[in-house]
């Protein structure tokens, strides 16, 4: 398991808590990939899986994406 903290220019941060802010956790389940995402600042979650095989990369933008997505729904 790893986890990490991207800021809004999407390269790791080294402080947690400021607007845009991301905390990611990988964690490998089986074949699968569960990457959780959580907004630093309001603490709404995702969650994405995805095949071993995938980028990992690929599986933090699509996490990313849904989180901005939903907290968009929730209006923040």
């Amino acid at each position: 398991m790893a986890i990490g903290l991207i800021g809004e220019d999407g390269h790791m941060a080294e402080h947690a808590g400021n607007p845009g802010e991301i905390f990611l956790e990988f964690a490998q389940i089986g074949r699968q990939l569960k990457v959780t995402a959580v907004d630093a600042q309001t603490g709404v979650e995702v969650v994405v899986f995805g095949p071993v095989s995938t980028p990992q990369k690929s599986l933090q933008d699509l996490a990313v994406r849904k989180l901005k997505r939903r907290l968009e729904q929730l209006g923040h």
